[in-house]
């Protein structure tokens, strides 16, 4: 592709978490004609593998940029993910679980809406999901139309008429079919990183909710993914 070609496709910052979910956003995002521009927040969470996913997937999206940002919500806790708290592995209940991370989506969307403005973007792709998911608030299709509103008020661009959108393809799909768009776009899933409380070892629990979530999705799917599971060694 030809500098010129760069510069002007119309650009997106995709919130990339290294997880299946946010890398079949960002690959829909490419498929859409978009120039990816992948923000990743390292939250000093337990499960950092999902960083070093987040760099590869970053790589196999053909990202314009990639930033990791650092922002340690250790300093806050609450959550299993940020404290010393046991992730539960018990399976998907129907609570919020301790795995919540307070306000995470609201902060990091916001993140995600500054650099997208400084970028001179207006598009915004996040790989929320309100079906086969843990319950979190801010997976929501109401907290993201709020979002939306919110940045429109808070943005100079917002001010200036542009139309923000924050596009969440996965919004109501199953896991099955997240794992069966992602064999459409010839992705791996296994480069992506699911698992809450990876073994010392490098492999994802099996047992925590996103782990349960993802083998169900897949199994349901009839996809293949590459994913290593501790459960599966000690049967």
């Amino acid at each position: 592709m030809s500098a010129r070609m760069v510069d002007t496709q119309k650009k997106a910052v995709v919130l990339l978490s290294g997880g299946l979910d946010s890398m079949v956003a960002g690959a829909i995002a490419r498929r859409e004609g978009y120039a990816v521009n992948a923000l990743t927040i390292d939250y000093n969470q337990r499960h950092r593998c999902e960083l070093d996913a987040a760099r590869v997937v970053a790589r196999e999206l053909g990202a314009e940029r990639h930033l990791v940002m650092p922002l340690d919500l250790r300093q806050f806790g609450g959550s299993a993910l940020t404290a010393d708290i046991a992730v539960p592995k018990g399976g998907v209940g129907d609570d919020i679980p301790v795995t919540y991370v307070p306000a995470r989506n609201l902060v990091f969307l916001s993140l995600t809406l500054a650099w997208a403005e400084a970028i001179g973007s207006t598009d915004i792709f996040i790989g929320v999901n309100a079906l086969d998911y843990s319950g979190y608030p801010d997976c929501r299709p109401e907290f993201i139309a709020s979002f939306v509103q919110t940045a429109r008020l808070a943005t100079k661009v917002g001010a200036e008429g542009a139309d923000i959108t924050v596009h969440t393809p996965l919004q109501h799909w199953t896991k099955a079919r997240i794992a069966r768009e992602a064999q459409q776009l010839g992705l791996d899933p296994a480069i992506s990183w699911s698992c809450y409380d990876p073994t010392p070892e490098g492999l994802a629990c099996g047992l925590c909710d996103s782990c349960r979530l993802r083998r169900k999705g897949f199994a349901e799917a009839g996809v293949v993914d590459g994913t290593r599971y501790a459960a599966d060694a000690a049967d």
